[in-house]
């Protein structure tokens, strides 16, 4: 099993800047790759970006260039930085996690990112 737990969220106003964190625990050696989707309110969760153990990353192209996401593998925990931020990036960012061999996947239980003035 493997847990986690987000933090980061908040309110920012359009152009402002936060850095969403995501620390792993329990069986960290089974994961392949992390990530974050987000979920606004009427539609469906959605892929932000990802970043895998050959860290290689990926991101939606609403969040290129403005977005950016990382690992500290001595703290088992993914960052987001997200820079420039929209009105439309509103939304509960949710941390994930594939296991490599299984595919099972992990959630975290979301932070609430608004942007608003």
């Amino acid at each position: 099993q493997v847990q986690l737990v987000e933090s980061g969220g908040g309110l920012v106003q359009p152009g402002g800047s936060l850095r969403l964190s995501c620390a792993a625990s329990g069986s960290i050696f089974s994961i392949y790759a992390m990530g974050w989707y987000r979920q606004a309110p009427g539609k469906q969760r959605e892929l932000v970006t990802t970043i895998n153990n050959n860290d290689y990353t990926k991101y939606d192209d609403s969040v290129k260039g403005r977005f950016i996401i990382s690992r500290d593998n001595a703290k088992n925990t993914v960052y987001l930085q997200m820079n420039s931020l929209k009105p439309e990036d509103t939304a509960v960012y949710y941390c994930h996690a594939e296991a490599q061999v299984t595919g099972y996947q992990y959630w975290g239980h979301g932070t609430q990112v608004t942007v608003s003035s």
